[in-house]
């Protein structure tokens, strides 16, 4: 394949080398998963060393640009992946910040043997799991419904905690430390008990954020929640990074 040549010809050879192959490749000449020329064609078409040609595929692979392998050869690099972490939100957090009035109900609140429901939720094979239901609201209307599960074998304490006026994501963050944390997010409609719980008709559209954290290394979750918000009233936000 052709690589255009359209560089100052006083610049180094290697650099020169590799300006070129990093213009085929921005241009579109070289996808992703191509092939580069092969270094004996590479010397031959710039009438140089292994070792300069080399040098220049070794910058392209430093710049993310191309893949070396052994015995294959060098390859356009697919574009860099991107990983998204997204922030946990803290509801009363969420609430005061927007200079509204943060209240609490709890709803149901149980501690048992884990059922097959929670055993899968939290990844455990057995133990005794705190089980709660909360509502949250803001000015004295609803704005969320929180469902949670507590591994009590990894968070003892918690069993303690008056969760009635203490929002237990809150508790979470601020004294369980974790590593890990998984998402989920949809866009469904309130069935008839979560519609009543957030005063909503049913079949109103919600948000439904489901979180699970963990220590990297351990198979069973810390906690397991699943929230449900009126559409417009948690917005979330996620920080990116190249992978």
């Amino acid at each position: 394949m052709m690589m255009p040549q359209s560089r100052p010809q006083n610049q180094p050879l290697h650099l020169r080398i590799g300006a070129d192959i990093e213009t085929a490749i921005m241009s579109g000449t070289l996808r992703p998963g191509d092939r580069i020329p092969p270094e004996h064609e590479l010397m031959t078409r710039y009438g140089c060393a292994r070792m300069t040609v080399s040098k220049a595929l070794s910058r392209l692979t430093e710049a993310g640009l191309i893949e070396r392998r052994k015995r294959a050869g060098s390859f356009v690099a697919a574009p860099p992946v991107h990983r998204a972490t997204l922030v946990i939100p803290d509801v009363r957090a969420a609430i005061l910040a927007r200079g509204s009035v943060y209240g609490l109900d709890l709803l149901a609140r149980e501690r048992r043997i884990a059922t097959a429901e929670d055993r899968a939720q939290l990844r455990l094979q057995h133990g005794v799991v705190l089980a709660l239901i909360c509502r949250h609201s803001a000015d004295g209307q609803p704005f969320g419904l929180e469902q949670r599960l507590i591994n009590l074998a990894a968070v003892p304490e918690a069993e303690a905690v008056d969760f009635a006026h203490e929002p237990p994501g809150s508790w979470l963050l601020g004294h369980v430390p974790w590593t890990a944390a998984q998402h989920r997010i949809d866009a469904v409609a309130a069935d008839a008990d979560t519609a009543a719980a957030l005063a909503l008709l049913p079949g109103a559209s919600c948000l439904l954020l489901e979180r699970a954290t963990s220590v990297i290394g351990q198979s069973a979750r810390i906690t397991w929640a699943r929230h449900w918000f009126p559409a417009g009233a948690m917005p979330l936000s996620a920080q990116f990074a190249a992978g």
